[in-house]
């Protein structure tokens, strides 16, 4: 995620912000120019960007929930932003936590937009698109009696349950499930990674060979989805899985190791992208092994690198640093995962096929 900076007062600002806490300038963020804009008033609801203040534009209407802060053009027709525009359902409001769960999904589903939207994929909402498009349930439990809502993907209904936007149920998930790694953005990355692998591999052209290619990467995906989780949920993966796959969950089925490579490719190009906008720089002292690294500079745009190469070149030192920095807290690795070749292999197919996508 990029850095932005007040065009008042050059405060430095973060994607969500919605005030400047030196001018006091009201905020927004322009999904066109990728820029978070101190605005100056203007009237009927009209905002001036500084950014561009040749143009004028109104705030999405779930600002009014304190749910988005990005900007719509006065000419638009809509009353939703570009990622408020997916929405197709949002839990009732009107419950004091449901409001609060909404507004954690929406910040972590707008850095997933923004990240969409970088690399230049396709972002379609559903009414507009019935056959490709894509659309966010964001549903509660309300019936103990009833099945739970599943969090999951189907034919572009991405479906969220709420409870994941609390800390402490999802942290009492992470741990019966096992799982090493379990955040509400990463559900998002995971889920958009099944609606991709729909739009860019099996409604491919097939002249481009992308089943066949995905195929000889990831396996064959017509095997029985449902028997393959049955299996994995009941034995486990693999005794080798570390070696073929970045997650236990990842060896259950094509699909999943797909979804869950996609996740993690998405986390390396926006926590480097972090690392480019605070200029950080890595000079290890005293590593003994020869072949790694001595000086790592993140100079570069990783959401538009054409060569996979120098995105893992930069990936894996970044991750050995803040693993440790991590650790001197008393806190477990922010990255807890093991890049095996062939894993990186996996991670590569996904950026070559972004690139050729978008």
């Amino acid at each position: 995620m990029k850095l932005f900076s007040c065009q008042n007062c050059s405060q430095t600002l973060f994607f969500e912000n919605t005030t400047c806490l030196r001018c006091g300038h009201r905020l927004g963020y322009l999904p066109d120019a990728t820029t978070l804009s101190a605005l100056e008033p203007e009237t009927g609801g009209r905002w001036r960007p500084l950014a561009m203040p040749d143009q004028m534009f109104r705030f999405c209407a779930n600002a009014t929930h304190d749910a988005c802060n990005w900007l719509i053009p006065t000419s638009s027709p809509h009353a939703w932003c570009k990622a408020c525009r997916l929405n197709r359902t949002v839990p009732d409001l009107a419950v004091p936590a449901n409001l609060a769960a909404w507004q954690r999904l929406e910040v972590a589903k707008h850095r997933l937009i923004y990240a969409l939207l970088r690399l230049g994929l396709p972002v379609a909402a559903k009414w507009e698109d019935p056959i490709g498009g894509l659309a966010f349930n964001f549903l509660a439990d309300v019936d103990p009696e009833a099945p739970r809502v599943m969090t999951g993907h189907a034919e572009g209904l991405v479906t969220i349950n709420v409870a994941e936007a609390d800390d402490a149920e999802r942290e009492r998930i992470r741990r019966d499930m096992g799982e090493p790694y379990r955040t509400l953005l990463g559900h998002f990355r995971h889920e958009i990674g099944h609606y991709y692998w729909n739009r860019l591999i099996r409604d491919a052209d097939p002249s481009l060979s992308r089943l066949d290619r995905f195929r000889a990467m990831f396996g064959d995906e017509s095997c029985d989805y449902a028997e393959a989780l049955a299996r994995n949920y009941a034995e486990g993966p693999p005794a080798d899985w570390q070696e073929r796959f970045v997650s236990t969950y990842a060896a259950s089925h094509p699909w999943e190791d797909f979804a869950e490579t996609w996740a993690h490719y998405l986390h390396i190009v926006d926590t480097l992208e972090t690392a480019h906008a605070f200029g950080i720089r890595l000079k290890p002292q005293n590593i003994l092994d020869p072949a790694a690294p001595t000086d790592v500079a993140y100079d570069f745009d990783a959401y538009r690198q054409r060569d996979f190469a120098p995105l893992i070149e930069a990936w894996l030192p970044l991750t050995y640093a803040v693993n440790s920095l991590n650790r001197s807290m008393g806190q477990q690795d922010l990255y807890p995962f093991v890049l095996a070749p062939a894993v990186i292999d996996k991670l590569r197919f996904v950026h070559d096929l972004i690139r050729e996508a978008g």
